[in-house]
């Protein structure tokens, strides 16, 4: 396993945040390989066009190819931003300013040897920065708001368990992978690599739509944990009209962005309706056995039954 060694003064200035660039890199990675069931819908609406921007710039083919691996991806895609919340462009400079011989070395990590076209091709940086602002623009941009309201809402929930159960209950939920080791320990994730020394220096969480934990680094003093946000996956998917007719249009969307275990926390944030009404459409969808719950720490998560599956036209698993 690997682990992060963290101080006092790591943890007290400890910062929770969001990465414009951080979610787009994760995009590409779902566009990239296969994905669990509640990122399917959105990966089905932009793969076809996501294929056919690599089949149009080679280029960008070879480096998807190229960059990531197994436990691995290439450094230049993974630097955490100098602060949170940062727009796309900003974060985009560092890697802009990156020498070909730089993007090849880092490149070269994942994977040796490395086909011809990144060789042989001038402005690398240049062509991973278009990649990256094509996936931007093109598949998280439009729903980007919607996004940014999960985000702060899950980074809200974490940071308000500090004070109630120390470091040990905020990393307990980051992943499987990731936990409070205790002297001043935190494993990471899985893979055998040496311990990574954060002691006195920064350490950012960033929550982002991604199917694991990542760790990042800006040597040498920046260092970032990226987790998979809670709850709901952005998306614009709306419910069928029947449902509508049948639910209510606030209720049918309740039930369908609970396809994944979610917290009345991220409804709030993510439907804009106040916490009474969100309560209130969740008792009557629960107490009609179209949603399950159970509590999650101090929170409670619902999810679909299989009759609310059903009822919103999914397959049911058997």
């Amino acid at each position: 396993m690997s682990e992060f060694l963290v101080d006092a003064d790591t943890l007290v200035n400890a910062r929770f945040g969001t990465s414009q660039l951080t979610e787009t890199v994760s995009a590409l990675k779902l566009l990239s390989s296969p994905v669990e069931p509640w990122y399917r819908p959105w990966k089905d609406q932009h793969v076809a066009d996501y294929q056919a921007a690599l089949v149009a710039n080679p280029v960008w083919a070879a480096i998807v190819d190229s960059a990531f691996g197994t436990s691995w991806a290439a450094d230049f895609f993974t630097v955490p931003p100098l602060e949170p919340d940062l727009a796309l462009e900003e974060e985009l400079g560092p890697l802009l300013a990156l020498s070909d011989d730089h993007i090849r070395a880092d490149l070269s990590v994942v994977r040796t040897p490395l086909p011809s076209v990144l060789l042989e091709t001038r402005g690398l940086a240049s062509e991973a920065a278009g990649l990256l602002r094509w996936i931007w623009s093109a598949t998280i941009e439009p729903e980007w708001p919607r996004r940014l309201r999960v985000l702060q809402a899950d980074i809200v929930s974490r940071t308000s368990r500090l004070s109630e159960q120390g470091w040990s209950g905020v990393l307990r939920g980051l992943g499987p992978d990731v936990r409070w080791l205790g002297d001043g320990r935190i494993q990471v994730n899985r893979w055998d690599y040496p311990p990574t020394d954060v002691r006195g220096r920064d350490l950012m969480f960033i929550a982002a739509h991604t199917q694991r934990v990542n760790v990042s680094w800006r040597l040498p003093d920046r260092f970032a944990l990226a987790y998979p946000v809670t709850g709901i996956f952005a998306t614009t998917a709306t419910p069928d009209e029947p449902l509508v007719q049948l639910l209510g249009r606030n209720r049918a969307r309740i039930l369908v962005e609970a396809a994944s275990p979610v917290s009345t926390t991220l409804l709030v944030a993510t439907t804009g309706l106040s916490l009474a009404t969100v309560s209130d459409h969740l008792r009557v969808l629960t107490d009609s056995g179209l949603l399950e719950r159970r509590r999650s720490g101090r929170s409670v998560l619902y999810w679909q039954s299989d009759t609310g599956r059903r009822v919103v036209g999914r397959p049911v698993s058997g």
